[in-house]
């Protein structure tokens, strides 16, 4: 079993955690060993509406989704000036539920000279790269009798081959999962009833075929991506006010789930059909939307929550779950793995560069680049780190010779 990731270049970002959806960036890309004492060279900033969306990028185009007063507006930015290139928007009414911002949470995936992106409400646009034209939209919320849940629609789609896979969760239309055209948008198959989650799908090959492993409301699923077939599933998530926000991992033959509010992880070995657990529960790593990242055979991530002090950092041994070390109250945030460091983008705005390894962690360097709350995820491409808080876009130089 291979991962599959969308159609990209050396260093490029071109969906939610990076080229192959784990949050380790191409290989090719560098980072300087150590910052000056004010932190990464700021190359250009701009002011951006609300949303907690991350931004995906492809050779000289950022793209930026979020909402402009009653619109949600997709925006494409020259990476060397944050110069707007085009923008596209439609109206929406969105308010969330419990908490949280009116704007999109979903990060743009970009595949084949197509933007796809997701809004709050359920709105599926595909835009021409190039050129800002929308080639089509559906309303998927409307379509399919789907829930906005509690902080709106915020799992990002997936792009395999021609299809674009959605977690929609049409329950009473058995439209969880939505394969779209990506040609056109229309609906090729919908399967199950499962709720929508906030965590993004990813691909794996099994047997040869296309895969897409993803974690909804309730349960794990693994999917044939051209059918929708499902191969197996089993329960992961629970009812009330939770959510499950972090990204599955595909390790070798093996699978890592995992969530906070008491229901932990599942690290299980699996094929075509069937899946064996080799270790699951909340104590040794139940994240809220942190996904780990895995390095020569260890997991490195910030368990908790965002919302709910403590959240510790920890290494884990990936084979048994096993902790190897744990910096305590160490503050929620993301991870980003690049160059053997590990980039941590915390909510209160710090970022550290890092090098971590069974026995440890060193923090290189560290800056407070943004002031305000950041949960959307940092990208990394070409050398320029995107970061964004409520207010403000910054692209920064984390690579030599910017």
């Amino acid at each position: 079993m291979i991962l599959l990731c969308a159609t990209s270049y050396a260093g490029d970002w071109p969906q939610i955690l990076g080229p192959k959806r784990n949050g380790i960036a191409a290989d090719d890309e560098k980072l300087l060993s150590k910052w000056e004492q004010e932190g990464p060279k700021l190359l250009w900033e701009k002011e951006v509406g609300s949303g907690y969306a991350g931004i995906a990028a492809v050779e000289n185009r950022a793209i930026l989704f979020h909402r402009v007063r009653n619109e949600e507006v997709v925006e494409a930015l020259d990476v060397k000036t944050g110069d707007t290139l085009w923008k596209s928007g439609y109206p929406t009414t969105f308010y969330p539920q419990v908490g949280g911002g009116e704007g999109p949470l979903c990060v743009p995936t970009i595949s084949e000279g197509n933007v796809i992106t997701y809004g709050a409400q359920g709105v599926l646009t595909c835009t021409d790269l190039e050129t800002g034209t929308r080639r089509w939209q559906v309303k998927t919320h409307e379509e399919f009798g789907a829930r906005e849940g509690y902080f709106g629609a915020g799992s990002s789609p997936i792009v395999v081959d021609d299809l674009v896979i959605v977690n929609v969760g049409g329950s009473k239309k058995k439209a969880g999962m939505v394969a779209f055209a990506l040609e056109d948008g229309a609906v090729r198959w919908q399967k199950t009833d499962e709720p929508a989650s906030y965590a993004a799908p990813t691909t794996c090959l099994v047997n040869g075929m296309k895969h897409v492993l993803v974690v909804t409301r309730y349960r794990c699923l693994l999917m044939d991506a051209k059918s929708g077939t499902v191969r197996f599933q089993f329960p992961f998530g629970q009812r009330g006010p939770t959510v499950n926000g972090a990204t599955p991992l595909v390790i070798g033959e093996h699978l890592l789930v995992t969530s906070s509010y008491g229901l932990g992880s599942v690290y299980a070995k699996f094929n075509l059909l069937n899946f064996k657990t080799i270790w699951d529960g909340p104590k040794e790593l139940a994240t809220q939307y942190c996904t780990p990242i895995h390095a020569a055979e260890h997991l490195y991530v910030i368990d908790g929550r965002d919302d709910i002090p403590p959240a510790d950092l920890k290494c884990l041994e990936a084979a048994t779950g096993k902790v190897l070390w744990t910096k305590q109250s160490f503050g929620y945030g993301t991870l980003l793995g690049a160059d053997g460091k590990i980039l941590i983008c915390k909510t209160n705005g710090e970022l550290l560069l890092t090098e971590m390894s069974p026995t440890g962690t060193k923090v290189l360097s560290k800056a407070r680049p943004l002031r305000g709350t950041v949960r959307a995820l940092p990208a990394l491409s070409n050398g320029r780190l995107y970061l964004r808080d409520q207010d403000v876009l910054k692209c920064l130089a984390v690579a030599p010779g910017l």
